[in-house]
């Protein structure tokens, strides 16, 4: 099923951020990736908390304790209270983009190899992977369901897959111009999307069970991109 983006909320752009790559959501904060630092945002306020200083290029993820960054060829574990990089683990090849965590594992976004893999986060191992049809820019699960946010030839839209089958059940289209390079979940209604070079996040609403087409698929994700 295809249908129209909601976006409820605009944040940004933001004082020293010209670029939006991974986010995240730890239950109070959204965090955003910009090149050279994470980045604390109050979604209530819309105000910058805090920020720490560590590579950031592409996608972002909180376990319930830890974020995990995307920096370059390698997976960063960060304390969010200290800001200490704990360990690294090697990040799958060519162009890692977005990053999800569910169940114990790591989900890593493969951009232009429009692939997703499921990671081991203490070793990097991948365990296995699901094809995409489109350029992969952001990943999260929620409620079961796997989205992954698109960005190609222009356009650019949220989608929902069959886990074990890579089938598009869903689509959000994104306006004209408006991009998605990173893509995360509240665990609720609301989707934040990061908005690449326009230094913003959107929020996105995400449609309800009885809007969804078909009903899913049992897999694994309590959220998020995380």
């Amino acid at each position: 099923m295809n249908r129209s983006a909601e976006i409820l909320r605009e944040y940004g752009p933001f004082s020293g951020i010209d670029q939006v790559h991974g986010v995240t959501f730890d239950g109070q904060q959204v965090w955003l990736a910009s090149g050279d630092k994470l980045n604390a945002l109050d979604p209530a306020s819309g105000t910058m908390r805090r920020s720490i200083d560590v590579a950031a290029h592409a996608g972002t993820a909180f376990d319930g304790r830890y974020l995990f960054q995307i920096a370059g060829d390698r997976i960063q574990k960060i304390d969010p209270k200290t800001g200490r990089v704990l360990a690294t683990i090697p990040a799958p090849d060519d162009g890692a983009s977005g990053l999800a965590w569910a169940e114990g594992t790591l989900w890593v976004g493969q951009y232009r190899d429009r692939r997703i893999h499921q990671v081991d986060p203490q070793t990097g191992a991948i365990l296995r992977t699901i094809e995409s049809n489109r350029f992969v820019t952001g990943v999260t699960w929620v409620e079961g369901e796997l989205w992954h946010g698109t960005w190609e030839g222009g356009e650019s839209d949220l989608r929902r897959l069959d886990p074990r089958t890579g089938e598009v059940l869903e689509r959000l289209e994104m306006p004209p111009g408006v991009g998605v390079s990173g893509l995360e979940s509240d665990g609720g209604d609301r989707f934040f999307c990061g908005g690449g070079n326009s230094g913003t996040v959107r929020v996105v609403r995400r449609p309800g069970r009885g809007q969804a087409a078909g009903s899913g698929s049992e897999a694994p994700g309590d959220t998020t991109d995380r």
